[in-house]
């Protein structure tokens, strides 16, 4: 019975692979055919497990139309009944979390959202976004690497995640050693905002006033290491301010203060804010990325009237090491075809957000290095003091 049970085990293997590419398909197909051979099969082996004498009898039948043995190799493919084939089935079926570190509202868990409903679109199961927020994504990103590392879990990184460990000294996961990046998804500048009870028009002039506030004047961002955050710190140091930053569970939070005037101004997602601009409620000022930018129409850089400053606000799908391979690869092409679909792109700009020129792992990779090494040392120099 060894032979048999390693010519089974090929044959099963064989109908897994046909399990994944055709579905549901094969499980119709294998019911149908082993319920015609099944009870053969059994009577075969009853045979086969009698004692020789009466292997010999059969044996010795005159014209027989198949020797027992070969019957039984020939039904071996028969075998993988349903019960057998769906486990694979039902795994290929199982939701797949896609965990957005960040409350909601702000532009990643916007993105988050457009690329789980496109990822359902593309892959035919469920793809549920799942918020997680908390201390600058980190509670997001230790979510991520305890649910099981199976192929059913994803993580949209952002500009906090160059930054966690600068940020949280003890906070475990290294951004590059423990993620794996499958692509970049979206890319976006971000708008600096005064509240409307400010007596400025422009970046000069708001410069001027903050000089003139010290700490008195105040910034309104999220959690240690949010890329609003970041961009209230890297504006602080390249202008010598001295401004209060003040910090919000989520972006929307740290908006609602600004409308009202209990927060002087922010520098955070068009997506957030475009629309308060549009009703009067608060003011556009400057772009924070390094050139002028069509979602920004008519605004200016920062970087004209603070040299240097240059932020954009960026997510990147992240699985990790030691994910099934054919998982990933299901995942990552999913991805990219989706960020090629013109509706799906017209949804990101709707949005404010852009698609990367070149969305794919490898960029993905160079990208989130290069936003480590210059990101961690502004981190570390916050977080010292």
């Amino acid at each position: 019975m060894g032979g048999l049970a390693a010519v089974q085990q090929r044959h099963l293997h064989a109908l897994r692979g046909i399990g994944a590419a055709q579905d549901g398909g094969i499980e119709r197909h294998v019911e149908h055919r082993a319920e015609g051979f099944l009870q053969t099969y059994r009577t075969h082996l009853f045979h086969l497990s009698r004692p020789p004498r009466r292997l010999h009898h059969v044996r010795a039948r005159r014209n027989p139309e198949m020797p027992p043995m070969r019957v039984a190799r020939r039904l071996l493919p028969f075998l993988a009944t349903p019960a057998l084939v769906t486990p694979v089935l039902a795994q290929e079926r199982r939701p797949i979390r896609l965990i957005i570190p960040v409350g909601v509202a702000g532009v990643t868990d916007v993105v988050g959202r457009i690329l789980a409903e496109a990822l359902q679109a593309q892959l035919g199961r469920p793809v549920v976004p799942e918020n997680v927020p908390g201390a600058g994504s980190t509670v997001g990103a230790q979510a991520f690497h305890r649910a099981p590392n199976d192929g059913t879990a994803y993580f949209i990184g952002t500009n906090n995640h160059p930054v966690m460990q600068a940020v949280y000294p003890s906070f475990p996961l290294n951004p590059v050693r423990d993620f794996t990046p499958l692509a970049l998804v979206g890319n976006q500048p971000f708008a600096l905002a005064v509240s409307p009870q400010l007596p400025v028009q422009d970046v000069a002039g708001l410069l001027g006033w903050l000089a003139q506030q010290g700490d008195a004047a105040n910034y309104g961002s999220t959690n240690p290491g949010a890329t609003n955050h970041m961009a209230g710190e890297l504006l602080k140091q390249l202008t010598r301010g001295s401004f209060t930053i003040v910090q919000y569970r989520t972006a929307a939070n740290a908006v609602q203060d600004l409308v009202a005037g209990r927060v002087h101004f922010t520098i955070d997602s068009p997506t957030l804010l475009a629309p308060l601009a549009r009703d009067g409620r608060v003011k556009l000022l400057a772009g924070s990325g390094p050139t002028t930018s069509a979602l920004l129409p008519g605004l200016p850089t920062l970087a004209q009237s603070v040299p240097g400053y240059a932020l954009t606000a960026w997510q990147v799908l992240f699985s990790r090491p030691g994910a099934p391979p054919e998982a990933d690869a299901m995942i990552r092409d999913a991805t990219l075809a989706a960020l090629a679909q013109e509706p799906v792109r017209q949804r990101l700009l709707t949005a404010s957000v852009e698609v990367w020129p070149d969305p794919t792992p490898a960029a993905a990779a160079r990208h989130v290095e290069a936003e480590v090494a210059r990101w961690a040392p502004i981190a570390a120099r916050i977080s010292a003091g």
